[in-house]
């Protein structure tokens, strides 16, 4: 059975489930889930707990057979923790957890914590066995409304409140890292205690933490959000990441993209042409909205500005890289820029 994060409290409380798995790639709230799975397993009496991490050096797939099999010396009940770090389990370990499934072991709960399953795994055997058997929770990183959301969850968890500009506030400050978002949460209780704050109370307390990656910065150009783009950008730069990481990354979508435009012009279906060039279902609308905004003439200029600055990369045209990236993401968002396109 899949379960939202949100809803896992409430199973728990119906009682707990033989197997569960826990899925993504944003820690604080993978961590928080399996914590709270630990703490209604010993509250239920699961007195020992057994640690098996795939990715340690010796580590085979029939110590899970084994653990399963042994009977604690300590307690009737045992949790087998097990941790997959890295969302693969190969052939050995699809035919172990399928064989567990198949014959589960009694007083034994089984949770499993991994890194973002990819699309193809939910077609898997092994995972449609622990599907049937427990309870499966993918883990995503809130954003936009949901991520305010969760940060006023949050806060209210510790007696705090604030408007909708001090959620803005907050949100600006620690957006792509709930870890951060967490302890600045945690800090503005230690300053204020239960209050009420204001966005000036949150602005002076919160540092900026921020965290983005090349994936947002994308998301930024398609959504034609100009000052996103230039503090994502900018924090990019910062942290250090690479011209050209952020480069191929608007390169490979603009490619994306006119090949869209090419396979929509011979008369494919829209929703074949999104296939083929894998655009899954939560980038349909931003793509959609993208292809009919850009014309064909503002994709080649984007390629155009990716070349310029790729030889300014390689110290082959003169000029900053940077700048150029930046002409490229604004040209992506459809904002004109001082002195025009100049390749």
């Amino acid at each position: 059975m899949q379960i939202r994060p949100e809803q896992l409290d409430a199973a728990l409380r119906k009682g707990l489930a033989p197997i569960y798995l826990i899925s993504g790639d944003e820690p604080l709230q993978l961590g928080e889930a399996a914590d709270a799975v630990r703490k209604a397993a010993r509250n239920a009496g699961y007195g020992s707990r057994e640690l098996l991490s795939a990715d340690a050096t010796g580590f085979a797939w029939s110590q899970l057979t084994v653990s399963a099999d042994s009977l604690s010396i300590f307690a009737d009940k045992k949790i087998i923790d097990l941790r997959l770090p890295t969302g693969s389990v190969g052939a050995d370990g699809a035919k172990t957890l399928t064989a567990y499934c198949e014959r589960l072991p009694d007083e034994t709960l089984l949770l499993i914590t991994t890194g973002k399953l990819a699309k193809e795994a939910f077609k898997s055997r092994w995972l449609q066995a622990l599907d049937k058997h427990g309870v499966v929770i993918q883990v995503w990183p809130p954003e936009g409304r949901d991520l305010m959301n969760w940060l006023q969850q949050r806060m209210q968890h510790r007696g705090l409140d604030a408007d909708s500009d001090g959620l803005r506030t907050l949100v600006a400050r620690v957006e792509g890292n709930l870890l951060a978002a967490a302890q600045e949460i945690e800090k503005l209780y230690v300053l204020y205690g239960s209050a009420h704050l204001s966005a000036q109370q949150i602005a002076d307390a919160v540092a900026d933490s921020s965290r983005y990656d090349v994936f947002k910065l994308i998301d930024s150009v398609l959504s034609a959000k100009a000052n996103r783009v230039l503090k994502i950008l900018s924090a990019l730069q910062a942290e250090g990441v690479a011209a050209p990481i952020v480069l191929w990354a608007l390169t490979r979508e603009a490619r994306t993209l006119v090949k869209i435009k090419l396979a929509l012009a011979s008369g494919q279906s829209r929703e074949l042409a999104f296939k083929n060039n894998q655009v899954w279902d939560k980038r349909k609308q931003l793509v959609g909205d993208t292809l009919n905004r850009l014309s064909d003439n503002d994709l080649q200029n984007i390629l155009v500005l990716s070349a310029k600055a790729d030889r300014q990369i390689k110290g082959q045209q003169a000029g900053n890289e940077w700048e150029t990236v930046l002409a490229a993401c604004l040209m992506f968002a459809s904002i004109q820029t001082v002195g025009g396109f100049n390749p």
